[in-house]
């Protein structure tokens, strides 16, 4: 038996951290990770394991030295901290064992620091290390020879989180991508072949997380459509489980942009009470598109901002990463990127510049052509060296497009084009059956109401600035004007919350009062 505790470094503040706006809703962390709860699950019942996600507790490194083995993962933006904690545990003569996205493109980052490292998934090397270890006779490296095969992935353990300290739950449909971008370590990692949980897995953990207590999750899926015929199948279970509980659960998730070519699945993912869908757009310039093989993105059947507007005219909300930067980039690119998003009415853009992540394509052709500044990557916020300007134009350009986007004007106009107008309906399934229901539709409007007045008081009460809080106010009222709706009203004010952290990290890095926090 081992005593087995496992670790999720904090996170330094970025675009969806929420760090900002965590106070507003008494909550630590935007959302749990997902690999701790389900390596948990992975383990065999004869250890005692642990779960500590940094970002909601406290290390007590005293207590971690009690354990046999420590367990520690992290992406890129985790892996200052990551050596951090491994540095700590070596010289407190702890084991300890490495796996995650970032050690997997980077295995020789943690050099000696680190007994075992685990490259890719671990369904299957997890278990097996573990008997190796009881044995003594594991290795330094594993990595799984074939995919996990996901109908045989046992639901996470999410009672050893503390879920009340989180502001969404997560859980995962699938894993892999059909698609090709240069950029992308998804299909390195998950590979370009879609693969599912079967429909009485998803049911199982969604009755889990509600068991937690949790009404909104974040489906990770990093294309949830990725196999459109089978994530159908399982949409449609999803929906009689809604309906089943009076539609209880609020998704979001990550989808490519072809979502618009198939109205049947958007009608689907509306029914199954997705109400926002973050999509790859990247960039508005189609050569910048081709050039990193987004071809999803400009193939026929409309604009890229057609449609984005036939997803919003479904009823999903559009938040999209934007990327700076590619080949086909020059000066002008700023400006295009504000243009764009102004015309899409995408309030929630996540802007980042291009970077190089280790074993992708981009990487080796950068790497090939002179082109990887990693030594000053911390001063850019970014390895990439662009070929259309400078780095130090590329670098404060994004800083002043994130800034822009975020004025409380540019911001508040985007988000008021698209929830004022009268043709775009939120979770119009939900509210059609809570209609259906007079004491569910009492219940739940009556509990966002209050919860709606709770985030507005902590609003008005915790933001410095009195011209935001103006802004907040002003713009809210505006909205109880045209649409008094508790459920719009709540949305609204997180929507607020999500401004004043991005306006609070955008002035610290433009006045470089902190590090450049780049996006990707």
């Amino acid at each position: 038996m081992a005593r087995i505790t496992l670790v999720n470094p904090r996170f330094d503040a970025s675009y969806w951290g929420m760090e900002y706006a965590l106070p507003f809703f008494r909550r630590k962390c935007n959302l749990p990770t997902a690999c701790l709860p389900l390596l948990a699950a992975l383990t065999p019942g004869e250890h005692e394991i642990t779960l500590v996600d940094e970002n909601v507790e406290e290390l007590d490194y005293d207590q971690l030295a009690k354990a046999d083995i420590v367990g520690v993962t992290g992406m890129s933006v985790q892996r200052a901290r990551m050596r951090e904690i491994l540095t700590e545990l070596k010289d407190r003569d702890v084991f300890t064992a490495v796996g995650g996205p970032w050690v997997t493109v980077r295995e020789d980052y943690f050099g000696d620091l680190a007994d075992v490292i685990f490259v890719g998934e671990a369904e299957e090397t997890w278990p097996k290390f573990l008997n190796d270890w009881k044995t003594g006779d594991h290795q330094y490296r594993y990595e799984q020879v074939e995919k996990t095969d996901m109908t045989k992935v046992p639901a996470p353990r999410y009672d050893l989180l503390k879920m009340n300290q989180y502001m969404f739950g997560s859980l995962q449909f699938s894993r892999g991508c059909p698609f090709q971008c240069e950029f992308c370590d998804i299909i390195i990692t998950f590979g370009r072949r879609p693969r599912l949980k079967t429909v009485d897995q998803v049911i199982a953990e969604l009755d889990g997380l509600l068991s937690q207590g949790v009404e909104t999750a974040f489906i990770v899926d990093d294309n949830l459509i990725g196999n459109k015929k089978e994530i159908k199948v399982v949409l449609r279970r999803v929906i009689e489980w809604q309906e089943k509980h009076h539609y209880k659960m609020n998704f979001f998730t990550e989808a490519s942009l072809d979502l618009a070519d198939d109205a049947e699945l958007m009608q689907l993912m509306v029914d199954a009470n997705v109400s926002a869908v973050f999509v790859g757009i990247e960039s508005p310039n189609e050569a910048s598109l081709r050039e990193t093989k987004k071809f999803q993105n400009v193939r026929a059947g409309g604009t890229i901002l057609e449609k984005v507007h036939r997803v919003q005219d479904a009823g999903i909300d559009v938040w999209c990463g934007m990327i700076l930067g590619f080949d086909n980039d020059d000066a002008s690119v700023f400006d295009a990127h504000y243009s764009f998003l102004n015309d899409a009415r995408v309030v929630q853009a996540m802007v980042g510049m291009l970077a190089a992540i280790p074993k992708t394509p981009l990487y080796t052709r950068l790497g090939n052509e002179g082109r990887l500044g990693e030594s000053d990557e911390a001063e850019y916020g970014t390895n990439v060296i662009p070929q259309q300007m400078s780095r130090d134009e590329l670098r404060d350009g994004y800083v002043k497009l994130l800034r822009k986007l975020h004025v409380p004007s540019s911001y508040f106009d985007r988000l008021d084009a698209l929830f004022l107008d009268p043709k775009f309906h939120l979770s119009k399934t939900r509210t059609k059956h809570w209609r259906k229901h007079p004491l569910v539709w009492l219940r739940e409007n009556t509990w966002h109401m209050v919860r709606a007045t709770g985030i507005y008081l902590q609003l008005m009460r915790m933001v410095p600035e009195p011209e935001l809080r103006r802004e907040y106010r002003k713009r809210l009222w505006g909205l109880l004007r045209k649409r008094p709706d508790p459920v719009i009203a709540f949305i609204y004010l997180i929507k607020c919350a999500i401004h004043y952290h991005v306006h609070k990290m955008t002035a610290q890095m433009e006045t470089r009062t902190r590090q450049i926090v780049n996006s990707f």
